[in-house]
C-alpha cells in the first residue's frame, strides 16, 4: 500500500532509526601533546567572537586592535570565572569524601558556568577599556552578540565530552550517548535530545536577531548587551528543561536552578532595556571617555 503524500511505511522506519553519533573519543595526540576537543570549540568559539567583536567595534567609531588588547584580560577573567561559577555550584564532585580537590583544577575535562564566565570576563573588559580609555556600555554592546556566537561553538565541546545531554528520545535528530556517559537512571537507553545542538542553533539565531536589532534601531548605551541577555536566558531556560544530569543545588518549585537564573536575568535585561530606553534614547556620541567623536581616530600613544 503507498504512503499518504510518498510517505510509506519504510520511510518512517528509516527516520526511525536515524541518529547523531557521538564521538568515539575527544581527545587525540600530536606526539605527546593532547588535543581536546572541548578546549579547541572552547578556543574556536574565542577566536571567531573577537574577530567579530572587532569588525564591530571598528564600525561603531572604535580602534581597530582594541578589542584584541581587551580581550587579553577579558579571557583570562572568564576563564577563572566559569570555572568557578561551575565548582562553586557543583561542589559535590570536587570536594567531599571520596573526591580530589585538584581535580577542580582540570579544566579540560569540562565545567565552565557561562554566568561565572560572563560576569568576571565583565570586569576584565572593565579593567582594559579603563586603561585604554573606552567607555565600557558602548564596547559591551559591540562584544556582547558575538558571545552568542561563541557559545555556539563552545557547546560542541558538551558533544565531544558525551555531557549535557537531554531527556531520552527517539526523534532522528537524537544524540547516541554511550554506555559509560549515561546517568544512573538511564542505562537502558541509547538515545538523548543533543541540547548541546539546540543551544548552538538557538544561539546563531539569536545572534542574527540582536545584530539586525541593533543596526535597525541604533541601540546603545548596554541595550544591546541587554538584548543579549534576553535571547540567551530565553533560550537557556527551555532547554535547561530538557537536560536530565545531575544539579547540586535543589529544585525550587519543579524548576532547575540554571532555570530560575535565566528567568531572574531575563527579568532584570528586560527593566534595564525599558530604563535606558527612556533615560538615554539612541547610541553614543562617543565611545572614547575623553570625548573624541565617533570615527575621529587620535594618532598618538594612547591609541
Amino acid at each position: 500500500m503507498s504512503g499518504l503524500g510518498g510517505i510509506t511505511p519504510d520511510l518512517v522506519a528509516g527516520l526511525a532509526t536515524l541518529s547523531i553519533p557521538s564521538p568515539s573519543e575527544g581527545t587525540w595526540y600530536l606526539g605527546p601533546v593532547p588535543l581536546r576537543g572541548y578546549a579547541l570549540s572552547i578556543i574556536l568559539g574565542i577566536v571567531v567572537a573577537v574577530w567579530l567583536s572587532e569588525r564591530r567595534w571598528v564600525a561603531r567609531g572604535g580602534t581597530a586592535g582594541d578589542i584584541q588588547d581587551l580581550a587579553i584580560w577579558g579571557i583570562p577573567f572568564g576563564l577563572v570565572g566559569g570555572r568557578l561559577y561551575h565548582v562553586a555550584t557543583d561542589s559535590g564532585r570536587y570536594f567531599g569524601e571520596g573526591n580530589n580537590p585538584v581535580t577542580a583544577l582540570y579544566v579540560w575535562r569540562g565545567g565552565l558556568g557561562v554566568w561565572g564566565a560572563i560576569a568576571l570576563g565583565a570586569v576584565g573588559v572593565l579593567i582594559g577599556a579603563r586603561l585604554k580609555g573606552i567607555r565600557l556600555l558602548p564596547v559591551l554592546d559591540a562584544i556582547a552578540p558575538t558571545v552568542l556566537v561563541a557559545q555556539a561553538i563552545g557547546r560542541w565541546g558538551n558533544w565531544f565530552n558525551q555531557e549535557l545531554f537531554g531527556k531520552p528520545t527517539d526523534l532522528p535528530w537524537a544524540l547516541e550517548i554511550d554506555p559509560a556517559h549515561r546517568p544512573s537512571g538511564y542505562l537502558d537507553q541509547a538515545t538523548f535530545h543533543p541540547t548541546f545542538l539546540y543551544e548552538c542553533l538557538w544561539n546563531l539565531a539569536a545572534f542574527a536577531v540582536v545584530v539586525w536589532l541593533d543596526r535597525r534601531l541604533r541601540l546603545g548605551h548596554g541595550r544591546v548587551a541587554a538584548l543579549y541577555v534576553m535571547a540567551y536566558t530565553l533560550g537557556r531556560g527551555w532547554i535547561e528543561m530538557l537536560r536530565i544530569d545531575d544539579v547540586e543545588l535543589a529544585d525550587v518549585g519543579g524548576l532547575r536552578f540554571n532555570v530560575w537564573t535565566s528567568i531572574v536575568l531575563f527579568v532584570l535585561a528586560a527593566a534595564y532595556f525599558a530604563w535606558s530606553s527612556r533615560r538615554r534614547p539612541g547610541r553614543e556620541e562617543s565611545v572614547h571617555l575623553d570625548g573624541r567623536e565617533v570615527g575621529d581616530v587620535r594618532d598618538d600613544v594612547t591609541r
